[in-house]
């Protein structure tokens, strides 16, 4: 037991999880360290790296260890083990990953395991901070504060107006140090944009701090001219896209742009504090 989770531990780190409050589901430790008693160092391996990596997401993003899960985890051990010593065989819980599109809308609560799943892919993939430039995922968290925050501000998408279905959905987040957030305020894309990369302490151009953007998913045009809803569309695709290398499917679904979640009531937890 020692031994596998030691492992998993591992893993989890080589995904860019290193808190416990970023891992999605802790039930899937369970399946993970049996799986890595079995296969002992082999885990490491690139193709056996890829299949395991390919399970755990499909697991997170498609949220399927929310509910009773006891015959999953069993089946989960059997088939992910099967499938990389035989390579037949596609495990149940691949087969049964989907991931819809239009989920994003809805996903405003932290406490989502897609929500922790989606950043700490972003991390993974390389977002750098706002601030500090380098890749997040390099950083000492506790030291640099790190947290999920809005892309445009909370306030000054209420003063223009914007629905908060569509403000505070998960594609209008991104993990940013404390350092950017209290520089970025309630202040409009494109002045902070501008602010944060002409500080003296920082001196970007405007290749350099749309890079780090990009490294975000976050279309620079749209977030330099304060277009939240070609953003919203735009980066809500971007994300898709980092969804499907992960599970290594196609999501399922239709999309819709922010102006068409005016019917759509957000399903954040209420006692849950939005950060501007």
């Amino acid at each position: 037991m020692e031994t596998g989770f030691i492992a998993a531990a591992k893993f989890l780190r080589m995904e860019c999880i290193a808190k416990p409050c970023e891992l999605p589901y802790r039930t899937q430790l369970a399946p993970l360290s049996a799986m890595m008693v079995h296969l002992q160092g082999r885990w490491l391996e690139p193709v056996i790296y890829k299949k395991l990596s390919q399970w755990f997401w499909c697991v997170v993003l498609g949220e399927l260890y929310g509910g009773a899960i006891e015959t999953r985890i069993a089946n989960d051990v059997e088939d992910v083990l099967s499938w990389i010593e035989s390579g037949e065989g596609t495990p149940r819980s691949i087969a049964d990953a989907v991931f819809n599109p239009d989920r994003l809308d809805r996903m405003t609560s932290r406490l989502s395991a897609a929500y922790k799943g989606l950043n700490v892919l972003l991390l993974r993939e390389g977002a750098h901070d706002f601030f500090w430039k380098a890749e997040i995922s390099a950083l000492d968290h506790e030291e640099f504060a790190f947290d999920i925050r809005h892309i445009f501000p909370q306030d000054w998408c209420e003063k223009k107006g914007i629905r908060r279905a569509a403000y505070n959905s998960v594609v209008n987040k991104t993990p940013i140090s404390y350092k950017a957030n209290r520089m970025i305020g309630g202040q409009a894309p494109s002045t902070y944009v501008q602010k944060l990369q002409t500080h003296k302490q920082v001196q970007l151009g405007d290749s350099e701090m749309n890079a780090i953007l990009e490294s975000h998913r976050i279309d620079v045009d749209a977030l330099r001219h304060d277009d939240f809803d070609t953003f919203y569309a735009r980066r809500k695709q971007a994300l898709i896209e980092v969804i499907e290398r992960a599970m290594a499917k196609r999501s399922s679904g239709t999309t819709g742009s922010a102006m068409e979640l005016d019917e759509l009531e957000a399903d954040d937890d209420p006692t849950l504090v939005s950060l501007p």
